[in-house]
C-alpha cells in the first residue's frame, strides 16, 4: 500500500472522491440532454476542434500510457514503448491524413457502417465481432489498471478495486453517452497531462536537468535507452536477427495501424462538427499525445538513474510523484491518474455497445432500431460490455499486454479491408472476408510457430525462458505467449493483404465491388482529393466548412 505512512493520504482520498463525484454528476446532467441514439453515440455531431482533439487525446492517454510506459521504459527504455506512445501517435497522424475525412463526410455513426455499405452482411458480423473483442480486451486493461491503483492507494484487494471502478464508469456512460464522455475527457486532459508534466519536471530537476537526463542514462535490460531501433548485439526486446526486425515492425503496426479501424477514434471524428474539424482534431491529438506521452517513459528512465535497484516498479509513476512533488500536487495528480483510466474505459464501453446496436442487431433481427428504442438498447449493451470486460480483467490481470493485443486483433483482421475499401475500387466482399478470416488463421498458426520454434530456432519460449532466469520475468511462458502474438501479427498482416488482392481479383465477375455510399445510401465520390486530410486549417474552426456548404 503506497499511501501507508504518507502524511497526506487524506488529501489524496479527498481529491479522488471529488473527481469521481464530478464524473457521476456530468453523467446525470448529460443524460438529460440525450434524446436519441445520434446524440448518445456521436454527441449530435457538434464537437468543436478543441473538444474533438482533447477528447481523442484524453481517450488514448490511458492507464497503460501513464503507468505501463514508465514501468516498461525502466526495463527496456524507448524500445519497450514503441507500441505506445510512438505507434499510437503515428496512428493519429495517419488517421487524420487518410481516413477520418471520408468517415465524417459519409456521416456514419459507427465504423461498422462503412463495412456494411462497402461489403456485405458477413463483414458486418465479422467487423462487429472484431470491435467487440477488441473493446473487451481494451476495457479489461483499464479495469486492471484501476484495480492496481485502488490496491496501491488503499490496500484493497485488486478484484474489489476493479469492481468499484467499472461500476462508476458504467453508470455515467449509460446515462450520458458520448456527450458525457467528451466533456469529461476535455477536463481530464488538463489534469492528466499537467500532472505528468509536473512529475517530469520535478524528476528532471532531481537528475540535474536535460544534461543529467541524457548523461549515462540507462535501463535494466537495454544499454541505449533512447534508441528506438534494434541495437547491435542486443537486438529488440531480447530478440535478434530477422525475428527482431519483425517484432520491431509489428510493434509500430500493432497500434499504429491496428487502431485506425477503431470505433472510439472514428466515433470522435464523426462527432466533429465538420470535415476539417475531424481532420485537424486527429492531427492536434497526435501532437499532444506524442508531446505528453513521451514524458512517461522518460520518467521511467530518470527513475532508473535515481533508483536503479527497484524491486517492484508497478507503481513507479505514483511513487515518483509522492517522492519528488509537493503534497497538494501529488494528491491532484494521483486523483487525475485514477480518473484517467475512466476516460478510456467509458469510450471503449460506448464504442462496443454502439456497434452492436447500430449494426449487429439489425442483421440478426432484420429490423433497424430507431429513436429511444435504439438509445436504450445501446445503454443496455454498455452494461453487458462492462460485465464481460470485468470477467476478462479478473482472469488476465495484466495491463500493457491486454491493451496492445487488443489493437493487434484489428491489425490482422480489419485494417486491410478498411484501407483497401477506401482506396481500391476493386475491393469486394469475398476479398474482405478472405482477408479477415485468413489474417486470423495465419495469426494463430504463426503464433504457435514462433512460440515453439521461431526463426533459426529462436522461439519466444526459449528467449523468454532465458530472460526469466536473468530476472526479467517471473513466468517465462507468459512472456513468450505475448511475444509470439505480436511477432505473428506481422506475418498475418502481410497474409491479409495478399488475400485481399488475390480473392478480390478472382471474384470480380461473380461479386462486383460495391460503390462507396454514405450513411443514407447516397453515392460518395471515391476521389483521392476528397479523402485525404488536406484542408485549410481555418475551416477546422468553422461550424460548417465551405466545401460542405456546397454539398448541402
Amino acid at each position: 500500500m503506497i499511501l501507508e505512512g504518507y502524511d497526506y493520504a487524506w488529501l489524496v482520498v479527498l481529491f479522488i472522491g471529488i473527481f469521481f463525484a464530478f464524473r457521476l454528476g456530468v453523467g446525470i446532467w448529460a443524460g438529460r440532454k440525450v434524446q436519441d441514439n445520434t446524440d448518445y453515440v456521436v454527441a449530435g455531431r457538434r464537437l468543436p476542434i478543441y473538444m474533438a482533439a482533447a477528447s481523442i487525446m484524453a481517450t488514448w492517454f490511458a492507464a497503460e500510457t501513464l503507468m505501463g510506459a514508465s514501468e516498461t521504459a525502466y526495463d527496456y527504455g524507448f524500445q519497450g514503448v514503441v507500441f505506445d506512445p510512438f505507434g499510437a501517435a503515428m496512428c493519429l497522424f495517419l488517421s487524420g491524413l487518410f481516413f477520418v475525412r471520408l468517415m465524417r463526410r459519409a456521416k456514419y455513426l459507427t465504423i461498422v457502417d462503412f463495412f456494411e455499405r462497402r461489403y456485405n452482411k458477413t463483414m458486418i458480423i465479422l467487423s462487429t465481432f472484431a470491435q467487440i473483442m477488441t473493446y473487451f480486451s481494451w476495457t479489461a486493461a483499464q479495469i486492471v489498471a484501476g484495480g492496481a491503483i485502488v490496491q496501491a492507494l488503499f490496500g484493497i484487494a485488486p478484484q474489489y478495486g476493479m469492481i468499484i471502478i467499472i461500476t462508476i464508469v458504467a453508470l455515467y456512460t449509460m446515462m450520458g453517452g458520448m456527450l458525457a464522455d467528451t466533456l469529461l475527457d476535455f477536463f481530464q486532459m488538463f489534469f492528466t497531462a499537467g500532472g505528468v508534466t509536473l512529475v517530469f519536471l520535478f524528476l528532471l530537476q532531481a537528475v540535474g536537468g536535460f544534461a543529467g537526463l541524457f548523461t549515462d542514462a540507462g535501463s535494466i535490460y537495454v544499454s541505449e535507452p533512447f534508441n528506438l531501433l534494434p541495437i547491435s548485439g542486443e537486438g529488440f526486446l531480447g530478440y535478434t536477427g530477422a525475428t527482431a526486425w519483425m517484432y520491431w515492425i509489428a510493434a509500430w503496426m500493432a497500434i499504429g495501424l491496428g487502431s485506425v479501424a477503431t470505433q472510439d477514434l472514428m466515433q470522435r471524428s464523426m462527432a466533429a462538427r465538420n470535415q476539417a474539424t475531424s481532420v485537424y482534431g486527429s492531427y492536434f491529438a497526435g501532437g499532444l499525445y506524442l508531446f505528453f506521452g513521451i514524458m512517461s517513459p522518460l520518467i521511467g528512465i530518470m527513475v532508473y538513474k535515481l533508483s536503479p535497484g527497484m524491486e517492484d516498479t508497478s507503481y513507479l509513476l505514483v511513487s515518483a510523484a509522492m517522492t519528488h512533488m509537493p503534497a497538494i500536487l501529488t494528491a491532484i495528480f494521483i486523483a487525475a491518474l485514477s480518473s484517467a483510466l475512466m476516460s478510456t474505459s467509458d469510450s471503449s464501453l460506448l464504442a462496443g455497445a454502439s456497434a452492436v446496436t447500430e449494426n449487429l442487431i439489425p442483421v440478426i433481427t432484420g429490423k433497424k432500431l430507431e429513436g429511444r428504442q435504439a438509445l436504450w438498447a445501446t445503454r443496455i449493451m454498455v452494461l453487458v460490455n462492462a460485465l464481460v470486460a470485468l470477467a476478462i480483467a479478473l482472469w488476465a490481470q495484466t495491463i500493457y499486454e491486454l491493451s496492445v493485443v487488443a489493437w493487434s486483433l484489428l491489425l490482422v483482421g480489419l485494417f486491410t479491408p478498411f484501407a483497401f475499401g477506401m482506396y481500391w475500387k476493386k475491393a469486394n466482399g469475398p476479398g474482405a472476408v478472405a482477408a479477415f478470416l485468413g489474417g486470423f488463421a495465419v495469426w494463430i498458426g504463426a503464433t504457435i510457430f514462433f512460440f515453439n520454434q521461431g526463426l533459426g530456432g529462436q522461439s519466444t519460449a526459449l528467449v523468454c525462458e532465458y530472460t526469466a532466469e536473468m530476472g526479467a520475468f517471473s513466468e517465462g511462458w507468459w512472456c513468450a505467449f505475448w511475444d509470439a502474438i505480436y511477432i505473428a501479427s506481422f506475418v498475418a498482416f502481410l497474409a491479409a493483404m495478399l488475400l485481399m488482392v488475390a480473392v478480390s481479383l478472382a471474384t470480380q465477375k461473380t461479386h462486383p465491388p460495391r460503390k462507396l455510399v454514405d450513411y443514407y445510401g447516397e453515392p460518395l465520390e471515391p476521389s483521392l482529393r476528397l479523402n485525404l486530410g488536406l484542408l485549410p486549417i481555418k475551416d477546422a474552426f468553422r461550424k460548417i466548412s465551405p466545401e460542405e456548404k456546397e454539398t448541402t
